[in-house]
């Protein structure tokens, strides 16, 4: 079972006047600056930071802004170094697989076949490509080897703003973006303008407060305090914040003073204010296996253009017809984000129609796949895999699925699309409808995720079938109530001398499976008793 989101964060659209642009964007650049001088001095520290030095930071940061804003500075600061080292050991992790990859193949003779049994790879096709591999792998070391200095004496290389945007500055004519243009890009991206929610206080935050009816106030600086215009060092802004999805959460969350995360940001390319509001989730128990499934399950098998769905009873017989929700992956970040949205809303739907209330998907994990040490040059391949949305789909799902209620089901992933194919897609195609090797992998990922054998029951010889040209392949499963109980009454002569429905073992039909049961006709046999009593 896949566990629910921690976390809710929702956004609306703030229309400032000039005025408040001025402000808001002092506010941001002042703490901004703040908060790079302290990601440096939290950098410079390394492996040597403790609560002492925490505390010494935060003293210096609350003389020049406030308590509230000193903390969420370092906290911000924290989350980033973290985020840093976590990233350098999985890049490290990186680096020794690929040069492990490189290493294995430089040793098998050049185009030597891979053996499975073995486990050897293949060679590589030519002296050409062999050299260029092997420099490769020199370089790889040379950066693992620098990682392993950075890691062990606790240095980060972080850019606030982001390294991308500011690799971009030397690129701008390629870009088509001009220098001004950049400039804004880069000092909004620097701003900082967020503040950690404190429960128990005023609508859930002291330092960026919005009411139920919208009004946003922020606590200013104290270098900043002469742009106040409320009392308390507060300046208050003449936009009002507007929270269309999830407003009465937020709304019965703030009115009873618990946490509410706030934050500022300016999209510069279409020129709008937004602020993000974002709490913590109570934890909820997650839901028993056997109970999520005890109405069937929608089994989804992820492509890189659309979703096969098909809903399965509890016995892992097919219901309906297969599904597909299409999406187009091209365009933009944010084109990408609305078609993968709006092809799982459709699967919801689709799922609280059939009744079912759980979805079983595949636990994919495509990182091992998307370097060419794996699948050579096949550069179509690698294209699809490495645009293959599996991480944002899964997570996607996981979020939307928690608000209808659905549980999600993550199985292996394991053969599922051959032996789907291989026992499912020609008994499911007939005149009428068309199976696809998808539609079959969902029916395959349903069973998995029912606990039921992907393959189906050998079919018997059309003379030895129990009841003649009427056995079905597809049965019923192992606990099913009554699938092991007395055939039905059928009237007329039987063999031998036995009546319908009167031998040692009519009730027990495992009897024609298990050679240790006794017949069900047994033989007839002489009374002790004599005839004349």
């Amino acid at each position: 079972m896949a566990p629910g989101p921690a976390g809710v964060a929702i956004r609306a659209r703030l229309r400032v006047s000039e005025t408040d642009a001025a402000v808001l964007r002092a506010v941001g650049a002042f703490l901004g600056a703040l908060a790079a001088s302290d990601l440096a001095v939290r950098s410079r520290q390394g492996l040597s930071h403790d609560a002492a030095s925490w505390a010494a930071r935060k003293r210096e940061l609350s003389g020049v802004s406030s308590a509230r804003w000193a903390g969420s500075i370092t906290k911000a600061t924290h989350d980033q170094w973290a985020l840093a080292r976590r990233g350098q050991g999985a890049e490290m992790g990186w680096l020794r697989g690929q040069i492990t990859r490189i290493e294995a193949r430089l040793a098998r003779p050049l185009n030597a076949k891979a053996d499975k049994r073995a486990g050897l790879p293949r060679g590589y096709g030519s002296r050409a490509e062999w050299h260029a591999k092997s420099r490769r792998m020199h370089v790889l070391k040379d950066r693992l080897t620098g990682l392993e200095a950075d890691w062990a004496a606790g240095r980060v290389h972080v850019v606030r703003g982001g390294k991308r945007l500011a690799r971009l500055r030397h690129h701008l004519d390629e870009a088509g973006m001009d220098e001004q243009v950049w400039r804004e890009r880069w000092r909004s991206a620097r701003m900082f303008l967020a503040a950690d929610g404190e429960s128990g206080k005023r609508l859930g935050n002291e330092t960026i407060r919005i009411s139920d009816a919208g009004q946003v106030a922020i606590k200013l600086p104290s270098a900043l305090a002469h742009l106040a215009n409320a009392p308390h060092g507060r300046y208050e802004l003449e936009a009002t914040a507007v929270f269309r999805h999830r407003g009465e959460e937020w709304a019965d969350r703030i009115t009873t003073n618990r946490a509410a995360a706030y934050r500022i940001h300016h999209d510069v390319l279409r020129g709008r204010w937004y602020v993000t509001a974002s709490w913590q989730r109570t934890p909820v128990p997650v839901l028993p296996l056997e109970a999520a499934l005890a109405r069937g399950v929608v089994a989804v098998d992820m492509n890189d253009d659309h979703l096969a769905a098909w809903q399965l009873d509890v016995h892992g017989n097919p219901v309906g017809e297969p599904r597909r929700f299409f999406y187009d992956l091209s365009g933009s970040t944010q084109h990408r984000d609305a078609q993968i949205r709006h092809a799982l809303t459709r699967l919801l739907h689709h799922t609280r129609r059939c009744g079912a209330a759980a979805i079983a998907i595949e636990d994919l994990d495509f990182t091992d796949g998307r370097t060419r040490e794996r699948y050579g040059r096949n550069k179509r391949f690698r294209h699809l895999i490495s645009r293959f949305p599996t991480a944002r789909l899964k997570a996607r799902l996981t979020t939307m699925a928690a608000e209808q209620g659905v549980a999600i089901v993550a199985v292996a992933s394991a053969y599922t699309s051959r032996w789907g194919a291989q026992h499912w897609q020609q008994p499911l195609t007939s005149t009428t409808r068309k199976i696809s090797r998808h539609d079959a992998a969902a029916v395959a990922i349903g069973r998995r995720a029912l606990g039921h054998p992907i393959r189906r029951r050998t079919t018997p010889p059309r003379n030895d079938q129990s009841d003649r040209y009427g056995h079905r392949t597809a049965q019923a499963g192992p606990g099913a109530p009554g699938r092991e109980g007395p055939r039905p009454c059928i009237a007329g002569p039987r063999t031998r001398c036995v009546p319908p429905g009167r031998g040692a073992k009519a009730g027990d039909q495992r009897a024609q499976h298990r050679s240790e049961h006794a017949a069900e006709q047994q033989s007839w046999h002489q009374d002790s008793l004599p005839l004349s009593l």
